[in-house]
């Protein structure tokens, strides 16, 4: 990752000096394939001044997630691209550090969409105050934020499980899958999960309270998810693809229901993948067993219902039936790398970059 400090709009150099200086990720380069360091670029500039309704917000933690890597592509989807030199997007929690605006006050807590930088400015649109006794303010971009939302929405509203079926969760230790096969069992269900390794299959099981879990880098994988799935599956939730999907497909029962909401094996694919074409075995499949599959964008289609699910969540945490473990990266400099190795499977967790003090 390159580094670069930006004149004033006088020309002047700034010279870094605490609490002065914005620290920022930029998109320096689309990827081709997979993202590379050289497609960031780290910027120095001065922090920005509020104006009348805005609010200086600093950044407390950065939540890093798959989504990102479409959002680095001009490819056409449902939202814009970053442009090349602009700040990357993510959600963050901040604190007010200076507001010109009458509902915010210095020292507020906030969710907020600042991006990879350590300062931003805001008008309030899209902020959510957080209340500032809570216990682990980092939760509100994990289990009480877009992640735990996510796996609450695709699984019930989607996935519509029943007491006694079966839900088989693709990337069962991370911060969606992790949510969705905890409250699958709270719903009666046997949950199967999907991990990379036996260190996290041992954590979906041991801790997180799974019925099963299996290495997706085994090499019998489809055999021992069949194993682990007598009676077939009744719920997939979906985030995966490649050959996890296709090992899972043949596994649906008539009437499954496949909540989707990633394919991060294919985020950095520049091509069709090699082997013969499955559209056809797909859609036979989907007709013939009356499946339903159906993709969700989290905020776009169910926001209007965060409140329904922060207050069931509350309740579960509280009652200590949903477990959490987050895979925290010290430094905004860090989040790059980080990031790149999210898209290899290498977090542990839900990924968050600690950028500022709180």
């Amino acid at each position: 990752m390159e580094h670069r400090t930006l004149s004033t709009s006088d020309g002047s150099i700034i010279t870094p000096r605490e609490n002065t200086v914005n620290h920022r990720i930029v998109l320096n380069s689309r990827p081709v394939g997979a993202p590379s360091a050289h497609n960031f670029l780290l910027e120095e500039c001065i922090v920005p001044e509020p104006s009348s309704g805005q609010i200086l917000l600093r950044t407390v933690y950065l939540s890093l997630d798959p989504y990102m890597r479409g959002r680095m592509s001009d490819a056409p989807s449902y939202a814009a691209p970053v442009a090349v030199g602009e700040v990357m997007v993510g959600g963050t929690l901040s604190r007010v550090e200076a507001s010109r605006h009458p509902d915010y006050q210095p020292g507020d807590l906030v969710r907020s969409f600042s991006g990879w930088q350590s300062y931003a400015l805001s008008d309030g649109t899209g902020l959510i105050k957080l209340d500032p006794d809570m216990r682990h303010h980092s939760l509100a971009l994990g289990v009480l934020g877009m992640p735990g939302f996510t796996a609450y929405m695709g699984l019930l509203d989607i996935g519509q499980p029943k007491e006694g079926e079966t839900v088989v969760v693709a990337a069962a230790s991370g911060a969606v899958g992790s949510v969705v096969g905890q409250i699958a069992k709270i719903k009666g269900c046997r949950a199967v999960g999907i991990a990379g390794g036996p260190d996290k299959c041992r954590y979906v099981v041991d801790e997180l309270g799974f019925d099963a879990c299996i290495d997706h880098r085994s090499i019998d994988f489809p055999q021992q998810l069949a194993a682990a799935c007598p009676k077939g599956i009744d719920v997939y939730f979906e985030s995966v693809g490649g050959a996890v999907f296709d090992a899972v497909l043949p596994l649906l029962n008539a009437r499954a229901r496949v909540p989707l909401c990633g394919l991060i094996a294919h985020y950095n694919d520049t091509a069709l993948p090699q082997g013969p074409d499955r559209l056809g075995l797909l859609t036979r499949t989907l007709l013939t067993k009356r499946i339903k599959m159906q993709g969700f964008i989290i905020f776009d289609d169910y926001g209007d219902r965060f409140g329904e699910f922060l207050k069931q969540m509350n309740i579960w945490l509280k009652e200590d039936r949903i477990k959490i473990r987050e895979h925290i990266i010290e430094g905004l400099e860090n989040a790059p790398q980080a990031f790149i190795g999210l898209l290899q499977g290498k977090n542990f967790g839900k990924l968050l970059v600690h950028v500022g003090h709180d």
